[in-house]
């Protein structure tokens, strides 16, 4: 029998993340009181290149990508931002306008903290900035392997890098193994074709890595993909 599962709170997405456990008391109250939440339409942006930054996101549910597009309608998907995700800190403490699209690749979800708060927990918690210095640096590092893979890596492990970046463990620790995205959108994140694409995955489906399902497909050896790409 099926049990339906309760969709994620802002209280879990909190309680979960690296970063709110640690602030002191009065740090947190003022984070649970300010914090809102958005629905994200599929297909959908959350915010666009050119806008003003005024929040800092947590992504509670569903599947997000960070992308550029050009003048002449040209775009590359930076990656994905999956359940437990926490986004926009670059932007906020540049304080430039925003450079990339967020578009939700499935309904989402998202935590919005203001821009004042996120300054005030960046000016007075110690353990804030520890965290943003975390995120930042596990977040070049992986845009470093990004560019190593598409240099480098054979297609079939530049998808299955682009499938383990939505379980990484600091930067999505909430992903699901059951991904609800269609073979498109993960040759999207992938930066490769559909068609390329499609064979990679049903290669990496023969290996016992994962399992493409109707609307999606389910990791099923989360170490193998990540070894692949290692």
């Amino acid at each position: 029998m099926l049990v339906n599962k309760a969709p994620p709170t802002v209280a879990e997405l909190l309680a979960d993340s690296a970063w709110f456990p640690v602030l002191d008391a009065p740090a947190q109250q003022r984070v649970l009181d300010e914090l809102r939440e958005v629905d994200v339409p599929q297909g959908s942006a959350l915010c666009r290149r050119g806008d003003v930054p005024r929040h800092w996101y947590g992504a509670i549910e569903g599947l997000l990508k960070w992308t550029v597009t050009s003048d002449n309608g040209r775009s590359v998907t930076l990656g994905g931002l999956s359940a437990g995700s926490w986004f926009g800190e670059g932007t906020l403490l540049r304080g430039v306008e925003r450079t990339a699209d967020i578009i939700a690749l499935r309904p989402s979800r998202v935590a919005l903290l203001p821009v004042e708060t996120f300054e005030w927990l960046h000016a007075t918690e110690r353990s804030f900035d520890h965290f943003l210095l975390r995120q930042i640096n596990e977040r070049m590092h992986w845009f470093l392997g990004n560019f190593t893979a598409h240099h480098l890596m054979d297609t079939d492990s530049q998808v299955a890098r682009a499938l383990a970046g939505l379980f990484h463990p600091f930067l999505h620790p909430g992903s699901d193994p059951h991904l609800q995205v269609s073979q498109e959108e993960i040759a999207n994140l992938s930066g490769v074709s559909r068609q390329r694409c499609n064979a990679a995955l049903k290669r990496l489906e023969a290996e016992g890595v994962l399992q493409i399902e109707y609307g999606g497909i389910t990791v099923v050896d989360l170490e193998s993909l990540r070894r692949r790409v290692e």
